[in-house]
């Protein structure tokens, strides 16, 4: 039985049951694990995805193949091919390349959230954390759901750059023809080379 305690998530701002508490344990564990020492490229997204499948650092399955949603949008734009490799390898290989991947809301939306009110809430623990703990090169927006608070994002004090797409967050899939998947692989490319 789900029982909401009041108590809220230090990691979205929502209100969390006991079960929203486990599962945010459980993703902090799978992402501790391969979070790189020298973080080159933090990619940053809005929230988290629902289903385990989803999320990047997600562990359980053998192979590589069976990265769903964002997940796959990330390793694909980041140039990452699944074929023949276990998800270990996977997650190294990224981990090796310098990206790590966060949420401003490191949990999943819950119910009918305002997103954009509880994104703009995250913001300065986000900035505090970046500052402090990550301290990348460089922070590449990555999702749509970030465009409300583009500008807000930039006026934070994270230590590095923000890298987007002509002012706004980069896709990670194009959408009627549009190439923003391909131009946050040119982006990545040309840090990667410089």
């Amino acid at each position: 039985m789900t029982s909401s305690s009041g108590l809220v998530c230090d990691g979205c701002g929502q209100t969390a049951s006991a079960e929203h508490i486990a599962r945010r344990l459980r993703r902090l564990e799978w992402t501790t694990r391969y979070r790189p020492v020298h973080i080159h490229t933090l990619l940053l997204g809005a929230f988290s995805p629902w289903r385990d499948e989803g999320f990047l650092y997600a562990t359980g399955g053998e192979h590589g193949d069976e990265f769903r949603g964002e997940a796959a949008q990330i390793l694909a734009a980041v140039g990452i091919s699944t074929a023949g490799k276990t998800r270990d390898t996977i997650h190294a290989e990224f981990q090796r390349a310098g990206f790590f991947l966060t949420h401003i809301l490191e949990c999943p939306l819950e119910g009918d959230s305002a997103t954009t009110a509880l994104l703009a809430k995250r913001l300065q623990p986000f900035a505090t954390r970046t500052r402090r703990s990550l301290k990348p090169k460089r922070v590449m927006a990555i999702t749509e759901e970030l465009a409300p608070i583009v500008e807000d994002i930039l006026a934070l004090d994270l230590g590095c750059p923000v890298v987007l797409d002509h002012g706004k967050p980069f896709r990670l899939e194009g959408c009627g023809g549009d190439k923003a998947g391909e131009r946050l692989r040119e982006a990545l490319a040309i840090s990667a080379g410089g």
